[in-house]
């Protein structure tokens, strides 16, 4: 338990960050599975919009501080990557 004010006062804040942190994370991880799943079905016109809507969802979150900038860029080369390999076998 907070001894001081100030440390009382930290972990509020502390609580309130983590909440709003929690939800951009878990819309940044639902975007993601979704476009994945989408691309492993080989539906590409769908695949391609989930997977502009996670690249975006991944920015912002990076942008936010919410997940290190160098983990979205991680991701978003794996879902290209995935979507042009799935592409490729469609044609």
């Amino acid at each position: 338990m907070p001894k001081t004010k100030t440390a009382e006062k930290s972990a509020r804040s502390s609580a309130r960050k983590a909440e709003r942190n929690k939800a951009i994370k878990s819309n940044t991880k639902s975007a993601v599975t979704k476009a994945e799943k989408l691309v492993a079905a080989k539906k590409s016109v769908e695949a391609e919009t989930a997977v502009k809507d996670a690249i975006s969802s991944l920015d912002r979150a990076a942008k936010k501080k919410v997940i290190h900038p160098n983990t979205a860029a991680r991701k978003k080369s794996r879902l290209m990557k995935k979507l042009n390999a799935s592409a490729k076998t469609a044609k």
